[in-house]
């Protein structure tokens, strides 16, 4: 195939071919011409999303394949799954996204949602674990950093600091980057602390522990629209009222913690959490969120691109690389809702849309 248009990033008005699945910046013969205009960008990422995972926890492989399905359809081409409870081998499919796969959720036992992950009985059983799971996974871990502690009667770290230490460098040393599902503030010092490589969520940030971050180059996936369900998870909370106010409080300032992190220097990617409490397919909600917080709206699709590409090892649009791009009728950059309606999805090469 054949395309011409402006493509994203750098805004240049270009030729790319198609051959064999792979982009082409040379011309290929024969090549049936599919646009002749219109804006070309990377298939978008959702860096935190849960194809496997439903409302009552998780799903059958058919409903995983339609949550992937969703997904695709919304021009998401890239997932990092971020804990699937689930064998993900048959969602490894020519006509599904490409998927990043980081295992289970790492929790203790009646320390998380039942059935989603693997529960230790011991902390002390997290490096081998972690070990399990790199080898598992395709780069990266999972944790859950923290989750209600009901005999406290609020949200509390599961994991000592050394603990955290030894299991971080044991996926470290296995070639893989480690991720923490953190709401509150915490765990946060030990997580960062121990060298973690990522932050999903990361409502409790402090601006001294933003810097810190920033320092250390640890990435932060806030997953803007899961956050909006706070509220109703503290309006169902009632034996736990200092948990309640702690998640209403979250939720109230995630929007300057993202702002601040922003302004810090933090490498901030999209992830939509979809997956139980959010449906898949809604990526493109979360790039405006991340617009709302702060983000330029290129900065914003970046996030949810050819920067989240380049973070999670992936080409974006170059000679050689994987056919997986969106073709747009208008400018994304100047208005993001543009992204809800692709003119075409091409997957490994493919025209699937």
């Amino acid at each position: 195939m054949h395309l011409r248009g402006t493509v994203l990033p750098g805004g240049e008005r270009r030729d790319l071919w198609i051959d064999g699945g792979r982009l082409r910046t040379g011309p290929v013969a024969a090549a049936d011409t599919l646009v002749t205009d219109g804006f070309v960008l990377p298939g978008l990422v959702d860096a935190h999303c849960h194809p496997g995972i439903g409302v009552g926890g998780p799903v059958s492989q058919d409903e995983a394949v339609e949550q992937a399905l969703a997904d695709r359809d919304a021009g998401t081409l890239l997932i990092r799954d971020c804990g699937v409870p689930i064998d993900i081998g048959p969602l490894r499919r020519d006509d599904l996204p490409r998927i990043v796969h980081a295992g289970q959720h790492l929790a203790l036992r009646k320390r998380y949602i039942p059935g989603l992950g693997v529960e230790l009985d011991d902390p002390a059983e997290l490096p081998g674990a972690v070990a399990a799971q790199a080898a598992a996974g395709d780069g990266w871990v999972k944790l859950v950093g923290d989750w209600i502690d009901r005999s406290k009667g609020d949200l509390a770290p599961l994991w000592p600091e050394d603990v955290l230490a030894e299991a971080i460098e044991v996926a470290h040393n296995a070639g893989a980057r480690v991720t923490a599902h953190v709401f509150g503030e915490e765990a946060l010092p030990g997580l960062i602390g121990a060298g973690i490589d990522c932050l999903e969520h990361g409502t409790g940030l402090s601006d001294e522990l933003i810097g810190e971050v920033a320092r250390r180059g640890i990435a932060l996936v806030p997953t803007l629209i899961n956050i909006e369900n706070f509220p109703g998870i503290a309006a169902q909370a009632i034996r736990y009222p200092a948990y309640a106010a702690h998640m209403r409080a979250l939720h109230a300032g995630v929007g300057r913690t993202v702002a601040s992190a922003l302004e810090a220097g933090v490498a901030v990617y999209a992830g939509s959490d979809a997956g139980g409490m959010v449906e898949h397919g809604r990526l493109v909600d979360e790039i405006e969120a991340l617009h709302r917080v702060g983000m330029s709206p290129e900065q914003a699709i970046g996030a949810a691109s050819w920067a989240a590409r380049d973070w999670l090892g992936h080409q974006g649009i170059a000679d050689g690389a994987p056919a997986d791009l969106l073709v747009y009728d208008t400018d994304p950059r100047a208005d993001l809702a543009v992204l809800r309606h692709p003119r075409h999805i091409v997957l490994r090469g493919t025209v699937v849309r």
